[in-house]
């Protein structure tokens, strides 16, 4: 069975949970540039964040990521929306129209981001 991780969140300060599986992880992970990867806005629900506000620390610790995280562009998204449905069910992104670009985090970006 798998193991099951509980973590409340902070986003709406409610003192809900959220179950963290296997799946659900893998789930966010996307291939971009021939790279392993995961999105801001999901890392940002991982760890209990908006994404305005988990993109506001990663911009203070930019020089961390040195080559570890980079910004998608429109191709790229566009690219995502019409390969993953999941994607377009988000409820906080009806339609594709984004001020700013998602981030894409390495393996190695989102290991540096828990610390």
């Amino acid at each position: 069975m798998e193991k099951e991780i509980a973590k409340q969140s902070l986003v709406d300060k409610k003192n809900e949970f959220f179950i963290l599986t296997k799946e659900s992880i893998q789930e966010k992970i996307h291939e971009i540039r021939g790279q392993q990867v995961m999105l801001d806005f999901d890392l940002a629900e991982i760890y209990g964040y908006t994404t305005k506000r988990f993109n506001e620390q990663i911009k203070r610790n930019m020089d961390r990521f040195d080559g570890l995280i980079f910004q998608l562009t429109s191709n790229e998204v566009n690219s995502l929306w019409s390969q993953n449905a999941t994607l377009n069910k988000r409820g906080d992104r009806t339609g594709m129209h984004y001020k700013y670009m998602p981030y894409a985090f390495t393996e190695s970006g989102i290991y540096i981001n828990k610390y």
